[in-house]
């Protein structure tokens, strides 16, 4: 059963099992974007976009959307079985495709997937797209899962950090 988180900083008893310390705080909340259906091997991340995500055209900074890939395609692989537990992940490499323009009030859906790797590294994928349907963005990367953080039981969230 998918978990849905619907705000960035309202934790729900939902979100607290499925990760204990994510989305909230630093990156995440400055960036404003929310996880949206997440379990084993899939994630959603969302973010509406306003004037604070725009470049100097007008449109969404290239970074935003990379942001984006990032994090659904590191959530997909983290998802924990065991509340109170987390996973952990590193990026090592994340390619990106910017195949639209974003504006202001433009709301992405950021949909990651697990496609492969092993016990220690695993690759996801991930097509961004708008709320009409519109593909803006793809992109794949390769993670390291943090010690501990290998089997989808994780450890306990405060012991996954360092």
């Amino acid at each position: 059963m998918a978990n849905t988180r619907p705000d960035p900083i309202e934790k729900t008893d939902t979100a607290e099992k499925a990760d204990p310390l994510t989305p909230h705080g630093g990156f995440a909340d400055l960036v404003g974007y929310r996880i949206g259906d997440w379990e084993s091997g899939h994630a959603e991340v969302i973010l509406d976009v306003e004037a604070r995500h725009l470049n100097r055209s007008g449109v969404a900074h290239g970074g935003v959307m990379s942001t984006l890939i990032d994090a659904a395609c590191g959530y997909s692989g983290c998802y924990c079985t065991v509340p109170g537990n987390a996973r952990r992940a590193m990026t090592l490499q994340l390619t990106t495709q910017f195949l639209g323009q974003v504006r202001h009030g433009d709301t992405l859906t950021a949909t990651g997937r697990v496609v492969g790797g092993g016990r220690s590294v695993f690759f996801a994928d991930c097509e961004v797209r708008t709320a009409k349907g519109e593909l803006v963005g793809r992109g794949e990367g390769v993670f390291k899962y943090r010690r501990g953080s290998e089997t989808p039981e994780g450890l306990p969230a405060r012991q996954t950090h360092g």
